[in-house]
């Protein structure tokens, strides 16, 4: 799925409204500490929690 640029500005406007100006960088910064924590989980449950599943 390719966005243009027209497309994305859409999307930005969109999102401006809803939420509106003073909420955006709160919002900005719930999802890249979500996007942090989504990454450590997924190199915790690297190639050693395959090993204590296969004990179990």
């Amino acid at each position: 799925m390719n966005l243009g640029g027209s497309e994305l500005l859409i999307i930005l406007v969109i999102v401006l409204v809803l939420f509106g100006g003073a909420k955006l960088p709160k919002l900005a910064r719930s999802l890249g500490q979500a996007q942090k924590e989504f990454k450590d989980g997924m190199d915790e449950s690297g190639p050693d929690s395959s090993a204590d599943q296969a004990d179990s």
